[in-house]
């Protein structure tokens, strides 16, 4: 399926943890939070300004950001979790 988001929201495939601690304890599913980082799949043309013109999303596929905890949609694509949010919502790229 493809998807093409609207404006200046983001697509982000979430970026699985590790299943461990440092220690070496294995980390059970129920005691796992949802991580806050993740790689864009696709961006939108951008957001409209008041003249009418497109501004230009900071971000673009492939990039691996971080973003907020309560951030955007989940929703499930081909079986697979991803989250659709604003640009707004992310708070960084990762080097």
């Amino acid at each position: 399926m493809k998807i093409k988001p609207l404006n200046d929201r983001v697509l982000v495939l979430r970026v699985e943890e590790e299943q461990k601690t440092a220690g070496g304890i294995i980390i059970p599913d129920t005691a796992k939070e949802k991580p806050q980082e993740g790689k864009v799949v696709a961006v939108g043309p951008g957001k409209l300004n008041g003249d009418g013109k497109r501004t230009p999303l900071q971000v673009k596929p492939g990039d691996r950001v971080l973003f907020s905890k309560y951030a955007g949609s989940d929703i499930k694509i081909d079986g697979v979790e991803h989250v659709f949010m604003r640009e707004d919502d992310i708070l960084g790229v990762l080097a």
